[in-house]
């Protein structure tokens, strides 16, 4: 089991850019597929961003592809998410997860871990 911790999270204005980060202890992060997801107010938890256990390959949601960048450092074992150009829509608490298995995922259901989560809050 992997303990997943979240920071970077804030209140910026619309255009902005943050940087989250996913601190992974214990398990064996190099070896997991790790994930970003986000949680609006009265809505489901959705997938973000995906990143296999190498950093070889990710996969993004619609919504933000082309804004947010998922990476990973498996020396530190750390997960990163840049967003940029943030927008209102963007609003959310945001989880890390991860997943022991090299593949990508984009199912919450896939995830075995996740972090207690970092709320990001855009204004226009």
């Amino acid at each position: 089991q992997v303990q997943l911790r979240e920071t970077g999270g804030g209140k910026v204005q619309a255009g902005s850019f943050l940087r989250l980060s996913c601190a992974a202890s214990g398990g064996t992060f190099s070896y997991s597929t790790m994930g970003w997801f986000r949680q609006a107010p009265g809505k489901e938890r959705e997938f973000v961003a995906s990143i296999a256990w190498s950093g070889g390959s990710s996969h993004y949601a619609d919504a933000v592809r082309g804004r947010f960048i998922i990476s990973r450092d498996n020396v530190k074992n750390v997960m990163y998410l840049e967003m940029n150009s943030l927008k209102p829509e963007d609003t959310a608490v945001y989880y890390c997860a991860a997943r022991t298995g090299f593949e990508i995922a984009t199912v919450k259901e896939d995830y075995s871990d996740w972090g207690q989560g970092t709320q990001v809050t855009v204004s226009s």
